[in-house]
């Protein structure tokens, strides 16, 4: 991606962003489009004896794999998602994904803390780094936003997440960034800089002010997060990767019906408008800083 004579960073999309669409149409949809890599989201993947079939599109495809996102993301249950009660149950299940996702060669595998006790996220961190380091794979942790973060985690600052990772002690493991997430923590801009080196993915997206949920983010630069200003920092701070969309913008699918969802958009009009909201927020960074 290029516009004039100035280079533009990788861009990427999570398969969470076009919700509808299957695993197949999104390669194709994003592929065409020009974009430079696929978040692949487990749940998108068919069932059966094995991937061949979605390894061999992706390869044919030219598409890169940003952060993969498990069928289970998370060590403690989330209130408000499916999914099994016993952490056992969904660390054995981050287990099994790291190995299937493995195959795509992602630059990391999300998880989620959860809501609850931080010794069980410790232990159960230290088990799935473990078998990630086996797998040649890292762990990308994700902090939450503060606002219903007691639905989500048990961290929601950069500063919070190195002080898990460090507890767990292992070099596997390292931070998925997302600007809807950490747009209104403190010192943001300054944390980025001074822990961008941890950053093993970057979700770019953007908060509606009012917003109507955790499910309700827009495009970079059409909410209030000063995306521009943000993608100057990770600059700074070195990021190279990925800047990989990730929108939720309930259809339904997650009890809330916005008439004005992202997701009911054609793969093909999303991918052409998340890439003009990024180029936009990108060449307006420097001006931002």
């Amino acid at each position: 991606m290029s516009t004039g004579s100035q280079r533009l960073p990788q861009f990427s999309i999570s398969q969470v962003s076009t919700l509808t669409a299957s695993f197949e149409d999104d390669v194709r949809a994003y592929g065409d489009g020009g974009i430079d890599a696929i978040g692949i989201w487990e749940m998108k993947l068919r069932d059966g004896p094995n991937d061949d079939d979605a390894l061999a599109l992706l390869a044919a495809s030219g598409l890169g794999a940003a952060s993969a996102v498990p069928v289970v993301p998370s060590i403690l249950p989330l209130p408000l998602l499916p999914g099994p009660e016993d952490p056992r149950e969904r660390i054995d299940s981050l287990l099994r994904s790291i190995h299937r996702l493995a195959a795509f060669r992602p630059t990391g595998i999300v998880c989620l803390t959860g809501p609850g006790d931080r010794g069980t996220v410790v232990g159960g961190l230290r088990e799935i780094a473990a078998e990630a380091e086996r797998t040649g794979m890292r762990v990308a942790l994700e902090p939450f936003q503060a606002d219903g973060i007691e639905n989500w985690s048990i961290v929601n600052t950069l500063g919070d997440a190195v002080q898990l990772i460090d507890e767990v002690g292992s070099p596997a493991v390292g931070i998925q960034f997302d600007v809807w997430h950490l747009w209104n923590t403190p010192d943001l801009l300054d944390e980025i800089e001074r822990h961008a080196h941890r950053f093993v993915g970057v979700h770019v997206d953007d908060w509606r002010d009012p917003t109507r949920g955790w499910a309700d983010r827009v495009l970079p630069g059409d909410g209030v997060a000063d995306v521009p200003t943000i993608l100057a920092a990770l600059e700074r701070g070195g990021w190279n990767g990925y800047y990989d969309l990730e929108i939720f913008s309930d259809n339904g699918a997650f009890g809330i019906t916005y008439p004005d969802s992202l997701w009911n958009i054609e793969p093909s009009e999303l991918v052409r408008r998340s890439r003009e909201s990024f180029t936009q927020c990108w060449e307006e960074r420097r001006v931002a800083a």
